[in-house]
């Protein structure tokens, strides 16, 4: 699943190319892939032109010149690839904007705008979506309703990220960073490197986290969501850039999957272990349980 630096690198990438392109055919071979009514399709995406290209949390947000927008999320093998004559862009897949034939087997949408360029959501398990909705709309999504705020917002700082965190202070503090209600956008990679960071074990319970150490994880979070932005994400097998660039946070990880080596402040070897029903990487030297 891709997290938030992840679909980051992919809004940076298509809000360098897709504004000011006018949508001149849609084609689709899913419909769970693409739930949407026909006449809205020709009324408010055909036509349109692309206004801006946005994201809250995970989901991606195409506004249009015809006050709807195509809110697109890539659940766990979505893929955006987009090509014309003289650009490409493609993420979600080794080399994707690079090699292959398109569309293929795995297409499951595709724009076509009136400048021949191509925007194609490819998505192998089919379970990711466009959905296409008046712009006005698209906060009324249950999903826009339910999640929390951007970590990177400026108006988020880590006193409010403390509010959010110890309303589940029964429950493990990776459990709570990876609950998107809490905060929008943090998965296990970013939990595991933050934690470390703030040399908190994953399984501390939220209620036993002191000021001190919520700001310093706040702190880690933001830090480490800001370099992975800037490295392109942290997949090196599925994500590309706009330059075809793979991300590279993942050699500029502490922890995360690197079991088996030192770790890069104390030297102890780094551990594999299971928190919150997913596979947690932490060092027990600086990252010590207490209690």
């Amino acid at each position: 699943m891709p997290e938030l630096p992840e679909v980051e690198t992919v809004r940076i990438g298509l809000a360098s190319l897709l504004p000011g392109r006018t949508v001149k055919t849609v084609d689709f071979d899913w419909p769970k892939s693409f739930p949407n009514a026909p006449a809205d399709v020709e009324t408010f995406l055909v036509g349109a032109s692309v206004v801006e290209v946005g994201r809250r949390a995970k989901v991606l947000l195409i506004e249009l010149s015809s006050k709807y927008s195509l809110v697109i999320h890539l659940k766990m093998t979505g893929q955006l690839v987009f090509r014309s004559d003289k650009q490409r862009f493609g993420a979600g897949h080794p080399n994707a904007s690079l090699v292959g034939e398109l569309p293929d087997k795995s297409t499951r949408v595709t724009l076509t705008f009136s400048d021949g360029s191509q925007l194609f959501f490819n998505d192998q398990r089919k379970f990711g979506w466009v959905r296409l909705l008046p712009t006005a709309e698209v906060v009324n999504l249950d999903f826009f309703k339910k999640v929390g705020p951007e970590p990177l917002s400026d108006d988020f700082d880590w006193r409010q990220m403390k509010e959010r965190l110890v309303r589940r202070k029964n429950t493990t503090i990776k459990a709570a960073l990876l609950d998107q209600t809490v905060i929008a956008g943090v998965g296990n990679i970013y939990a595991d490197e933050s934690l470390w960071g703030a040399k908190l074990h994953p399984s501390t319970l939220v209620k036993d986290v002191s000021s001190q150490q919520f700001h310093k994880l706040y702190d880690e979070l933001v830090a480490i969501l800001r370099l992975s932005i800037e490295k392109g994400g942290s997949s090196d097998r599925n994500y590309v850039n706009a330059e075809g660039k793979r991300g590279s946070y993942l050699t500029f990880a502490r922890v995360f999957r690197r079991e088996g080596k030192p770790c890069p402040r104390c030297g102890t070897t780094i551990i594999k272990t299971r928190v919150a029903g997913r596979g947690t990487h932490l060092c027990p030297h600086c990252q010590k349980l207490k209690g």
